[in-house]
């Protein structure tokens, strides 16, 4: 589609951007102290962002020359991505490490980076991936260091620029091979031109992946591509900590399913029961081997640390190991199965950040003795950070258990070659129950018992962390909607 017809149906990002702009002129006219009222310009551009999408109805089309598809596969994602976006920005009006900062230009920045998440959701083309993969990590460079007087933030921002120009650059070289092989920077017409391509061509193929795959893996935090993760995730403001943890990584699986699918597959995922790598590559089993991997590494080292916040750094590591586990298969139930699961982790894994985020304003601290007794003295609190571990460990009746059935039944459903993969899932759960289960030890048998009950001053946390642990509740046994959503979402666009 031509680039002005193609502006009928950018409607979403036209209104992000206005946003952004909207939000940094607002900026100026505001003085310190109130440069938060920023964020209401930026979640009002999100909210009519939202109604486009829903109102733009389900058109299955190519846009701005083949570079970004319109499909109902990009649209749940960018559905995904302004709810973390929403609830980051609400949860960051009671964060006690941005109140020194003029935070103006930090709601600004997450806009921004909402629409660099779009752009990956939607690319089809090798340089609009890569250009909307660079938005999103200088975006995310900037907001890692935004404690601008805490060493630990700079050192988080410096680690992930020095991590991330690497990735950038090796992924950049894997695209470029890929360039060099198929003489298009297109998808589809890279599919074709590989699918015609001889045996030689096999080891130029297997290195334009592998480093491809790099810069993919960095952005879902998938060993051993992971090792900016837990200082990232520790030195930043915990609020992009949470952020980090969702939506960059839901778009990381969003652009991953659909570049090997439709560059190395026979684009019959989300058509069949599974798909064929083209010239009998075998990169399903590269990938099960770095599923089984992230999970065991993500797993193993939680269990070690002290801090609560970075031992949700190494379980996202682990999470993300969970939902690899059905990239291999590249079916129709294997993508169901991460998008469920996405959805899931999403409510239950920003809840747990939002928890720490509030006992980080209590107590100063993130250190499990830091939620001693808190379950006595914050009922509240301790019942839905109970909730949240549950979810995360995936236990019934929780949406964590409803994320892993659905990807454990896409795995054995496959063949009994995947269930090895399975078995090592199961056993990674089972590893993981033991440090959630850590925090509801310290909560409910470390400390003294108060006297005294305290509930959440602010009644937005209060209806924060409800509206987080509500959905985590009931998607553990009433998820019909969301399943029909999710299976309407199994629309990718396949070429005209």
């Amino acid at each position: 589609m031509s680039n002005l017809n193609s502006l009928t149906y950018f409607w979403p990002e036209l209104i992000l951007t206005i946003t952004v702009l909207i939000s940094v002129v607002a900026d100026l006219f505001y003085r310190k102290e109130e440069s938060y009222k920023v964020a209401w310009w930026v979640l009002g551009g999100l909210i009519f962002t939202m109604l486009a999408i829903r109102l733009g109805g389900s058109a299955v089309t190519d846009l701005f020359m083949g570079t970004i598809a319109l499909d109902p596969f990009s649209v749940f994602f960018k559905i995904l991505i302004l709810i973390a976006t929403v609830f980051v920005i609400l949860m960051s009006f009671n964060s006690n490490e941005l109140k020194d900062y003029r935070v103006g230009e930090y709601y600004s920045v997450l806009a921004i980076m909402a629409f660099g998440l779009f752009l990956m959701a939607s690319a089809i083309d090798i340089l609009m991936v890569y250009l909307a993969i660079e938005v999103v990590s200088i975006m995310s460079f900037f907001l890692a260091g935004y404690l601008k007087k805490n060493p630990h933030s700079n050192e988080a921002s410096l680690k992930y620029v020095i991590y991330g120009a690497f990735s950038s650059g090796i992924m950049l070289y894997g695209l470029s091979i890929l360039f060099g092989l198929t003489g298009t920077t297109k998808f589809m017409e890279m599919q074709a031109a590989i699918a015609g391509l001889s045996p030689d061509s096999n080891l130029a193929l297997i290195l334009s992946a592998v480093f491809i795959l790099v810069g993919f893996g960095y952005k879902i935090s998938a060993v051993p591509f992971h090792f900016w993760t837990p200082d990232v995730y520790e030195g930043s403001p915990t609020t992009i900590t949470a952020y980090l943890s969702v939506a960059p990584k839901a778009a990381g699986f969003a652009i991953l399913i659909r570049f090997f699918n439709q560059v190395f597959g026979d684009s019959s995922a989300l058509v069949s029961e599974s798909w064929q790598a083209l010239n009998h590559i075998p990169w399903p089993q590269l990938m099960g081997v770095l599923a089984a991997a992230t999970m065991t590494v993500g797993n193993l080292v939680a269990i070690q640390q002290k801090s609560v916040k970075r031992m949700l750094a190494y379980s996202s590591i682990a999470h993300a190991g969970y939902m690899m586990m059905a990239l291999p298969l590249m079916s129709e139930a294997g993508v169901y199965g991460i998008m469920i699961y996405l959805l899931m982790y999403l409510f239950m894994n920003l809840g747990a950040f939002f928890v720490v985020i509030y006992i980080q304003g209590k107590t100063g601290g993130e250190d499990f003795e830091d939620f001693n007794g808190l379950g006595w003295k914050m009922p509240f609190v301790g019942a839905v950070m109970v909730l949240f571990m549950l979810s995360l460990t995936g236990l019934p009746p929780t949406a964590g258990f409803i994320g892993k059935f659905y990807l454990f039944a896409a795995v054995i459903k496959a063949g009994s070659q995947y269930y090895w993969l399975a078995f090592v899932g199961v056993l990674n759960s089972v590893i993981s129950l033991y440090y959630y289960f850590r925090v509801v030890k310290h909560m409910y048998f470390k400390g003294e018992r108060s006297e005294t009950v305290v509930m959440p001053e602010s009644n937005l946390v209060t209806t924060v962390l409800l509206f987080l642990a509500i959905p985590t509740f009931i998607f553990g046994w009433y998820f019909g909607p969301v399943a029909n959503w999710v299976s309407e979402s199994l629309v990718i666009f396949q070429g005209m």
